[in-house]
């Protein structure tokens, strides 16, 4: 076994990057549908590590860097959240949130029919639905816990992982293609034509230079630290209470309020530039460790009646946000875009959307509007609405009498 300390895996995690960027430059597939550059590099990597071990060697990593690094990125999400435009785009976050419920209640419709259909327990088809597509780790593995400590679920934590890390590959897979169809039906914005160049905004486009000065940097950074650190504590308070919520929304909340806050105050104006250079860094080497650490033999391991439930579901997703999302937002470019980061945290989680975004974005041009609603959504929203929707399926006759 070779394992790899905290210096090796970041080592790694950065060759991974380029190495993806480098296989979305060159191959073409990858490039025309919009595969992200971490999915590319992490997922060649992992099917290496799944050969390398079937010849009995396994590469280990230290992963001590991804919740920080996921925590990072969720404080820059809260930091770039204006409340100023986030009135201006009420509406759109309103219709958006319909479709993504109206998604999760669908989500576990197919998992309790078909895992009844197939014989199986029905919590299993909660466990394949929206607790770990639209939930992703953090939630299945809770959920997990309680479906075997109170109703007896046998291996139900390790379902909920391994669920949970095929939609995160899956997420990451189909919102490009799903992008690319819907786009050939849309007028693109003639972005290559605009008459002004314009300063891309939060994490539209990771690519473009963007100004930045040591000072600016390290205010930028002690925001995010505070946030880290203040978001930690809160979750702390709240663990045990009706209030309790994830980590990461605890931190996105305080961002949130850093941000607007000290704006209404006078105080500081937070560089949106920079906190988008932050965000997009650590986006990008989260999703690098969390893909090249992936242990695809755990997915091999799932029985074929799972396979077929996470099948059909992925299936269901491309489809709702072909004919549900992309109708409901207005079927233009940013329907489009929106529907690709629906695609990402629908079947992953929000990292994942907005690594689809940006791969269609830096493609075909900006969309303001869908990096203004998929992170909010995607990071707040959709666990409060999750949780509703899963305790009004536990409430079910078929679920109390278990």
């Amino acid at each position: 076994m070779i394992q790899l300390d905290f210096y090796g895996t970041l080592v790694a995690a950065s060759l991974v990057l380029l190495l993806g960027r480098g296989l979305v430059t060159r191959v073409g597939f990858l490039r025309n549908y919009n595969i992200p550059e971490p999915v590319a590099g992490g997922l060649l990597v992992a099917l290496v590590l799944l050969i390398m071990r079937t010849l009995d060697v396994e590469v280990r990593f230290d992963t001590s860097l991804q919740t920080p690094l996921m925590l990072a990125f969720f404080a820059t999400i809260g930091l770039s959240a204006d409340f100023a435009s986030l009135r201006k785009g009420g509406r759109v976050v309103g219709i958006f949130l319909v479709a993504v419920a109206g998604l999760l209640v669908v989500q576990n419709a197919m998992g309790v029919g078909l895992a009844t259909l197939l014989g199986l327990d029905p919590l299993m088809g909660l466990l394949t639905g929206s607790i770990t597509l639209a939930g992703g780790h953090g939630t299945g593995a809770a959920w997990g816990t309680m479906f075997s400590e109170k109703y007896g679920l046998a291996s139900a934590s390790e379902l909920a992982i391994a669920s949970a890390t095929f939609g995160l590959v899956l997420g990451g897979l189909i919102g490009g293609p799903v992008a690319r169809l819907l786009i050939k039906r849309v007028e693109v914005p003639g972005c290559q034509n605009q008459q002004a160049p314009r300063l891309p905004k939060g994490f539209e486009q990771p690519n473009k230079e963007r100004s930045i000065t040591p000072f600016s940097f390290i205010e930028t950074l002690a925001l995010i630290a505070v946030s880290l650190l203040v978001g930690n504590l809160l979750n702390g308070w709240l663990q045990g209470s009706a209030l309790e919520l994830p980590t990461f929304v605890c931190v996105l909340f305080v961002g949130v309020l850093l941000r607007n806050g000290l704006s209404a105050l006078g105080l500081y104006q937070v560089f949106e530039r920079e906190v988008s250079v932050l965000g997009n860094v650590s986006l990008s080497l989260f999703l690098a460790i969390a893909l090249m650490s992936l242990k695809l033999w755990d997915l091999a391991a799932l029985a074929l009646p799972i396979f077929i439930i996470l099948a059909v579901q992925t299936l269901v997703m491309a489809l709702f946000a072909i004919f549900v999302t992309f109708r409901m937002m207005g079927r233009n470019y940013d329907a489009a875009v929106l529907a690709a980061g629906h695609c990402g945290f629908g079947l992953g989680a929000t990292p994942t959307a907005i690594a689809n975004m940006q791969a269609v974005t830096q493609r075909y041009g900006p969309s303001q509007i869908a990096f203004l609603v998929v992170p909010m959504v995607g990071a707040f929203f959709i666990d409060i609405i999750n949780v509703i929707v899963i305790k009004l399926y536990l409430a079910l006759p078929m679920f109390v009498a278990l």
